[in-house]
């Protein structure tokens, strides 16, 4: 009895190359359908960061605001609601920049406070240009190796 299951052992196989093949051949496609969406899905990512940071900006300045002693914007009370701002005035109008948002996104606060600007470049370089063309009315424009992209927030 033990020699008939030591031959039946014996002649037992593992996969065929050619079911192996097979295997690997329906894992490189699902890779070359998924990998590209998820880069995408990536990059998209940076558009809402810098989204993200605009909307987060104009929050703090509508709670700034919400206070009835702050009615104006000069320099020396815009170190109050934002930390990590340089103010600075120009051409009447007041400007704070910003250098430490997600990523490597920069900000600029303008204008006077009842049409305040606020305009995001997108520091990566990575967000989409369909997604930029799609969502020009959003307020986003630029984008060549010349201009980075930026997101415009209007507060009126």
């Amino acid at each position: 009895m033990k020699l008939y299951n030591l031959k039946k052992q014996a002649n037992e196989k593992g996969f065929t190359l050619i079911e192996l093949m097979i295997v690997i051949a329906i894992i490189g496609i699902l890779a070359a359908v998924a990998i590209p969406n998820f880069i995408a899905y990536r990059d998209k990512a940076y558009c809402s960061a810098a989204e993200k940071d605009a909307n987060s900006i104009a929050a703090t300045l509508a709670s700034y605001f919400a206070i009835p002693s702050n009615i104006s914007w000069e320099d020396t009370e815009l170190n109050a609601p934002f930390t990590g701002g340089k103010a600075g005035a120009g051409n009447g109008n007041n400007v704070v920049e910003f250098s430490a948002l997600s990523g490597d996104n920069s900000a600029t606060i303008l204008g006077p406070v009842d049409q305040i600007v606020i305009k995001v470049k997108d520091g990566s370089g990575r967000c989409p240009a369909d997604y930029r063309e799609a969502q020009k009315d959003a307020g986003w424009s630029g984008g060549s190796t010349a201009t980075p992209a930026v997101f415009l927030k209007k507060m009126d």
